[in-house]
Formats: structure tokens, sequence, C-alpha cells
């Protein structure tokens, strides 16, 4: 089964295009271009060269959040246009798990992290088991300061945008944290497709129609229109 997997949730951008569990091509970006601008090209430069038709294509993947407002929701709505017009299912999955599939190579724990600002990541821990990742918890937005007294001296590899801040942040206090090799760190469409392929499988895919985005924190300009409106009721109590 042929997936074609986006990822676009943090500042790098990536597709991917495999069959079962082998890679036939993926692209990376990291160079700070907006992912309206880079994901579409992408994947139309990734199947051309792969000699691959849009309607070979069996399913269509992606990471629907946690991440980026903007960056999830440019990636779902490329996802649904694709799978609308080519008639196929989608299957969104966490970009959280998406990184875990990514770097199972490394074995063991993995704690992935991305910075979610004022002093919170998003997170998921897993361990690999029989060369998958199992989760050890919900995706969830947390301190750094309470994900480190969790953690505590267990040893974890991590991964993600915010694995260099977790570590600088928590290595005195959580001596088994480890950066992952750099190859293994960041958000990848073959990660998006590993952790895809099982629930393709399952028949877990839905309708572009059903695909939706996951968020675990409302958007930075709607928490702000909620305080004023909360500080508001308490100026006119």
């Amino acid at each position: 089964m042929k997936i074609l997997a986006f990822e676009s949730s943090a500042l790098s951008a990536s597709v991917a295009l495999t069959e079962g569990e082998k890679i036939i091509a993926q692209s990376f970006q990291n160079c700070g271009l907006t992912h309206s601008r880079t994901l579409l090209p992408m994947a139309e430069s990734l199947l051309q060269n792969s000699g691959v038709c849009l309607e070979s294509v069996d399913a269509f993947a992606v990471a629907h959040g946690p991440g980026s407002f903007t960056g999830v929701r440019i990636g779902v709505a490329t996802v649904k246009g694709l799978a609308l017009g080519a008639d196929k299912p989608c299957i969104g999955v966490s970009t959280l798990e998406a990184m875990a599939w990514g770097a199972r190579a490394l074995g063991g724990g993995i704690c992935c992290v991305m910075d979610a600002r004022a002093g919170q990541v998003y997170n998921a821990l897993f361990a690999v088991q029989d060369g998958a990742p199992h989760r050890l918890c919900d995706d969830r937005a947390v301190k750094l300061i309470d994900l480190g007294k969790e953690i505590g001296s267990e040893p974890y590899f991590l991964v993600g945008d915010g694995a260099e801040l977790c570590y600088n942040t928590l290595k005195e206090s959580c001596s088994g944290l480890r950066l992952a090799p750099l190859e293994l760190r960041w958000q990848t469409g073959y990660g998006v497709a590993a952790a895809a392929l099982p629930r393709l499988i399952a028949g877990q895919a839905c309708s572009p129609q059903m695909l939706d985005t996951f968020y675990l924190r409302r958007p930075q300009a709607e928490r702000e229109r909620m305080n004023r409106l909360s500080e508001n009721k308490e100026t006119a109590g």
C-alpha cells in the first residue's frame, strides 16, 4: 500500500512516499519558508521524480497536531484537497507519535517534545518494543518543570523541535536525558507514514471530509480574546 505523507506541524516541512514499510522517496526542508509555498511543490516534485502518479497512491496521511496552528492547518488542508481530487482515504496521526515512529531505531524510551512557549511543551512519552513505539501517556501540553519531575532519572531520548530546550532546562535534574542524533530528531514525512500504516491496515482511515486538526490549546489570538472578555467581566462586576 502506497502512502503519501505530509508533515508541516513545525518550522520544517517534509513529504514522504512509502510502500508498506519501505521509503520510496522523501523530501525535507528546514529553510524557514512558509509551508503554503513549499509543501505542495515538494509533493508534486517527489511524485514526478519517483514516476508515481497521484492515482497510484492508496491513502494520504498527515500530522494533524499538536503543533503550529498555521502549519497544521496547511498540512490538513493540503491532504484534504489531494484526497478529494483523487477520491482516496485519509489518515490523521499525532505529530508526537509520528516523531516516535521516525526515531524508533533508537530503542528504549523516547520523549517527544515541541516548544509550546510560556515554559510549556507539547509532549508524549513512548517505549519502543518489538520495533514499534508504544504510548506511555496521552499527548499533552505540560510545563517543563512538571515533565522533569515525572521523568526523574529514567533514560529517554529527546526528539522534536523542543528537544534542545528540554535538555538544556532539565539536564541537571534528569540525568537520563539524551538528545537524539540530529538526523532522527526532526519531524519527517516518513514518521507520519510509519504511524499511519498500522491504522490503514486496520481499516481506520477516514474520508477527506472527516479529516480534522487536533489541537491541545486554543490559538493564541483566541486565548487573548477570552482573557480580554474575562477582564471586562471582572471590571463590569
